[in-house]
């Protein structure tokens, strides 16, 4: 059978003022029709340039040096211009990481789908809205004629990466490069979107090439992986083998980093990052950081793909890499909780409700809130997107007013903004931001970063405190001089971090920091993170939509829902015993690094945009609903001993 997708000695480098810098270097990778092949590599190692090659598209500076790229017989780079612009989207077509920002903002999104329908298929007016809505209802989108009339900001982040797999699919390509897909969605609706992703392959034999750091992803869609390394394929073949068997030092080192629901454990991370482009030493790039590296991995030149077993790997010592146990991983020291330690926050009765006019039969978007944070303690807060995980933050640090109860931080009363509290609790309560990129100004440097909490808070602003607190969260000083754009994102991230820690705070409010993370830098923060509530005592409000992370980190798990607390408890109460019905699909929807693991089917379908006026919040999507009392009255809460409580009207018994 001839290959859909050949990519034959490929090479490219990036233009730099002392000649060629190569971020990929002789690769080959062949895929069929109806085949889905997995790229994965730490960020830099070169995964979305070679994805880009395949849309024809190289970044800006680069150029190929070696090699081709043929989709369905053509080389890409050959083609005239007009013959590659029909190809892509016709032949081949793109779903990108982040629709939201993908989606034209002041188009409606039936109008971006027909954009493509006129330029691959000549469908205009009726027939292609007729098509659109179609291609909505087949990506599964809830009421395809009204959402088509819809703007990108007024969908849900799952919505919207559906709309960019219907303009994808609206071209009727025969392969698609996923760049990320599902980065961002909570696991539930991840697990949806999957689903869709695999349907659509058995139902329409595309072809798929999956670029993700969530080996999970990987493991439960992929019939292949490749792994990337300083822009070489380091190993490549079965999924299912390559993940039971690692046989390239690294391979293995990247599967050891991702947290596991059964392993309570904090996942080890790998020494060390990959070198730039053009700074690989003569052998093989990975030697630095291996601990079975020898003379001659470093000096023998790069080593070239040979087979072991079923897979292709790049190692001298591969048979013996195949036959070492799994990495142990380090314990992880749960805080003491409940009475054993003192109460730093405590909320009571907080709701919050940030809607001007409420829609008849809805509720306020959070309510009844009683919370406790143990001082010393990594509390998580899980839950869907739009579950009212980060309102609660900013509502704790002040950025969002309570329209009702209280919110303390022992005496001081936090449910005043931010503006009017006193310096002593500004300083208390600190935040570190998903994206590190948006969050750190691009034209200041690291150096003024991290101290500019010291200046506004009075604290000593020198350099022997910006370079302590660079150590503290494991950076060179000599980074202190750089912009933001100069660094790695996991580098980004601990600046973020490093500026929270900055203010002295009590509480740090850590919002999704790992999530756009590959597993090794997840690995590092998620063990600094740790390190740093034990040196500094610090209480942790650890908001997550990766429920593995939350098990590796967490000493106490709170399960939101519409704004409503559903369950509450020690992490190992949590996750290995009874629970809510939506604390179960939760946990039922994370997709784990195992290929052999049964996959249940999950529906895309969005939560409630707001809680109901009475009732259980979850009620219209439990499967063990009550009718007559789950839609009428208010769930009580259920205690399951140690601290853990359960709201739902049906005793622990029958859960």
């Amino acid at each position: 059978m001839n290959a859909l997708l050949e990519i034959d000695g490929l090479s490219i480098a990036f233009r730099s003022p002392s000649g060629p810098a190569p971020v990929v270097t002789d690769v080959s990778v062949r895929l069929g029709a109806g085949e889905t092949l997995g790229l994965v590599g730490e960020s830099g190692c070169g995964k979305s340039t070679l994805a880009g090659t395949i849309l024809g598209h190289l970044r800006h500076g680069a150029m190929i040096t070696g090699g081709s790229v043929r989709v369905d017989g053509k080389d890409l780079f050959a083609l005239p211009a007009a013959e590659l612009r029909a190809l892509r989207g016709g032949i081949v077509a793109l779903v990108p990481q982040n629709a939201g920002h993908a989606l034209t903002p002041t188009m409606r999104v039936g109008n971006q789908v027909m954009e493509v329908l006129k330029l691959h298929r000549g469908l205009t007016g009726d027939a292609a809205r007729a098509e659109a809505a179609r291609l909505f209802g087949q990506v599964r989108l809830p009421q395809p004629e009204v959402l088509l009339r819809r703007y990108p900001h007024a969908l849900s982040g799952g919505q919207q990466q559906r709309v960019a797999i219907a303009m994808a699919l609206a071209g009727e390509p025969r392969l698609l490069v996923l760049d990320e897909p599902t980065t961002g969605l909570d696991v539930i609706t991840q697990a949806g979107v999957l689903d869709l992703l695999a349907e659509l392959r058995r139902e329409l034999g595309v072809a798929m090439v999956m670029v993700s750091h969530d080996l999970g992803v990987i493991a439960q869609n992929c019939d292949r992986v490749a792994v990337m390394y300083a822009g070489r394929l380091v190993e490549n073949g079965p999924t299912g083998s390559t993940y039971a068997t690692p046989a390239h030092p690294y391979t293995r080192g990247l599967l050891a980093s991702v947290p596991l629901l059964a392993d309570p454990g904090l996942p080890p991370a790998m020494p060390g990052s990959p070198p730039l482009p053009g700074q690989a030493g003569p052998g093989c790039a990975f030697a630095d950081r291996c601990a079975m590296a020898e003379d001659r991995c470093r000096t023998g030149g790069a080593p070239a793909l040979l087979p072991v077993g079923d897979s292709e790997v790049a190692c001298l010592r591969a048979e013996e890499v195949r036959t070492l146990p799994p990495e142990k991983r380090p314990h992880h020291e749960r805080a003491e909780s409940g009475e054993a330690a003192p109460v730093l926050v405590s909320l009571r009765g907080v709701e919050i409700d940030y809607r001007r006019r409420r829609a008849p039969g809805t509720a306020p978007t959070v309510a009844d809130i009683d919370l406790d944070l143990y001082r010393g303690e990594t509390l998580a807060l899980v839950g869907e997107s739009g579950s009212g995980k980060s309102t609660l933050a900013w509502t704790i640090a002040g950025l969002r007013a309570p329209s009702a109860g209280t919110l303390a931080l022992g005496d001081a009363d936090l449910a005043q903004p931010v503006g009017k509290r006193p310096f002593a609790l500004r300083r208390a309560v600190q935040l570190v931001f998903q994206n590190a990129d948006t969050s750190l100004n691009p034209r200041r440097k690291v150096r003024d970063a991290v101290s500019r909490p010291l200046r506004i808070f009075n604290l000593g602003e020198t350099d022997e405190k910006v370079t302590g607190l660079l150590d503290d969260v494991g950076l060179s000083p000599a980074l202190a001089g750089r912009l933001p754009a100069q660094l790695s994102g996991g580098q980004r991230q601990r600046v973020g971090i490093a500026h929270a820690l900055a203010a002295e705070p009590q509480i740090v409010l850590a919002d999704e920091v790992v999530s756009a993370l590959d597993v090794s830098v997840q690995a590092s923060v998620l063990s600094l993170l740790d390190r740093l509530r034990a040196e500094r005592d610090i209480t942790y409000l650890f908001i997550s939509h990766d429920l593995a992370v939350v098990r590796s980190v967490a000493d106490r798990v709170a399960v939101l829902y519409l704004g409503r607390l559903c369950e509450i408890g020690n992490v190992e109460h949590v996750f290995g015993g009874v629970n809510h019905p939506y604390t179960r699909r939760l946990l039922g929807s994370v997709l784990e690094p195992d290929p052999g693991r049964p996959r249940g089917q999950h529906s895309v379908e969005e939560p409630e945009s707001a809680p109901p006026a009475a009732g259980c919040a979850f009620q219209r999507r439990c499967p063990v609903r009550v009718e007559g009392t789950c839609d009428t009255v208010t769930p009580p809460w259920r205690e399951a001993g140690d601290g853990h409580r359960i709201r739902c009207h049906l005793d622990l018994e029958v859960l």
